[in-house]
């Protein structure tokens, strides 16, 4: 039997012990396997008290049984749940009585969800936002998965790609009655103000999106001065726990430290990085050379000085590079009006004491908002719909181009673009990409 033909079975909640375990089980033997444990199937779609027991008639557990038959499941599949206290031993326990079944197997990561793509119950637009809502660690990033997961791009693709079709047939159909004496223009003057209308609406959202699919990954923000200047001190402050040591002696940090940090919603990567200066020691050495590079990739480098010492900001590119005084606790003379090696804003903290921090946060949360621009009612949230959309739109544009040199020309193009959001969606040539997305699933979704 083949893979896709057996059904599955998984966990699909939270590692034990916990109070309540999910088991879910899809696939043409899941009512066998209801059968098996619990003696007779429930009703449909509603929760079950039932006594479940292995094969030699032992008690399992007193569980709840939910029984969803094809095709209204969640996979499109015959679908139960066994909702049994969430024990080791109990699910041990059931996992056992459940492989005891024939052509019964345990799932792969994110085969659920696999089945449910391919039984058409969501697009691959719908399946990669479910797979942002799972790893979603902010509010926002919840809430643009979420509108992925709810069609907000699927919807809009097919609306388009069913527009290109509308149009393609009326340009091949001209290119059928081209005999037809002024048939042909009647036909390809509304197909062409179609696919400029589809072009312009294709080429505002490409254009309207910025960096809203950053969100899934986040702003990197990288820490960087010379030697014992309080980096490591101002990380733990901004994560509120101690993540790097902190010491008075110079060169402890010789490794990049980063932290996950939720800023008003936005996903941010905060990185602590090894004192930039010049010295002997090889291992120093590395650590100051991984610094310098982390600085130059990052979104943002917050330069650290503690008044004593400025040091030369690193390269950064187009970076831009925040000056950060720390230890004013300990000056006497007050903030120097003078900017620092960064041509961007001067702050001035003390990062033991924790002042000036309240203004650094709310600044670095303005800059994330201005680096995100507004997600609300982005379409586009990963660079695989970008550049198929960007595909789509640019064979839009040459089938316009074209049209004068051959309504044949025209209408290749116009195949081109409905391939690609078909790709988009997923329901063309997309074998190839399905396991790098699903394999990122955790087992049981």
């Amino acid at each position: 039997m083949h893979p896709r033909d057996q059904t599955i079975f998984a966990l699909s909640s939270g590692r034990p012990p916990s109070a309540i375990a999910i088991v879910r089980v899809s696939g043409p033997a899941a009512g066998e396997v209801v059968r098996r444990l619990c003696g007779k199937l429930p009703s449909a779609r509603r929760a079950s008290r039932r006594l479940l027991r292995d094969v030699g008639g032992e008690a399992i557990d007193d569980a709840v049984v939910l029984w969803f038959p094809a095709p209204a499941s969640a996979t499109g599949e015959d679908v139960a749940e066994f909702h049994v206290h969430g024990g080791r031993a109990v699910l041990t326990a059931l996992v056992a009585a459940i492989s005891a079944i024939p052509n019964v197997r345990t799932a792969e990561p994110g085969e659920f969800t696999r089945r449910a793509f391919e039984n058409g119950k969501l697009d691959l637009t719908e399946a990669e936002g479910l797979d942002d809502l799972i790893h979603a660690d902010t509010d926002r990033q919840r809430r643009q998965a979420l509108r992925q997961l709810q069609g907000l791009l699927g919807d809009r693709a097919r609306d388009w790609r069913e527009r290109i079709i509308e149009a393609s047939a009326l340009i091949e159909a001209g290119i059928d009655f081209s005999d037809e004496g002024d048939v042909p223009a009647e036909l390809i003057a509304p197909a062409l103000r179609a696919i400029g209308a589809l072009h312009g609406e294709i080429a505002k959202v490409l254009a309207a999106q910025g960096k809203a699919e950053r969100l899934r990954d986040g702003l990197v923000v990288a820490i960087a001065g010379p030697p014992n200047v309080g980096k490591s001190t101002l990380i733990n402050q901004l994560a509120r726990r101690e993540v790097a040591i902190v010491s008075p002696h110079a060169g402890t940090t010789r490794d990049v430290i980063e932290v996950q940090l939720d800023l008003d919603g936005y996903p941010v990567t905060v990185m602590d990085t090894a004192g930039i200066r010049e010295t002997d020691d090889p291992v120093e050495q590395e650590g100051v050379r991984r610094a310098r590079a982390r600085a130059a990739d990052a979104d943002l480098v917050l330069w650290l000085t503690d008044g004593g010492q400025t040091g030369e900001a690193p390269s950064a590119g187009s970076t831009p590079v925040w000056t950060v005084r720390n230890k004013i606790d300990l000056e006497s003379g007050g903030l120097s009006p003078e900017a620092g090696p960064g041509k961007g804003p001067v702050f001035a903290i003390s990062a033991k004491q924790g002042e000036g921090l309240a203004d650094l946060i709310k600044a670095l949360v303005e800059f994330a908002a201005s680096f995100f621009g507004t997600s609300e009612g982005a379409l586009v949230t990963r660079a695989r719909q970008r550049e198929l959309l960007s595909g789509a739109a640019e064979a839009l544009a040459r089938s316009l181009e074209l049209v004068d040199a051959g309504e044949e020309l025209a209408a290749e193009e116009l195949r081109a673009a409905a391939y690609a959001l078909g790709r988009l969606l997923g329901r063309v040539d997309v074998e190839d990409i399905l396991g790098a997305i699903f394999q990122k699933f955790c087992i049981g979704k």
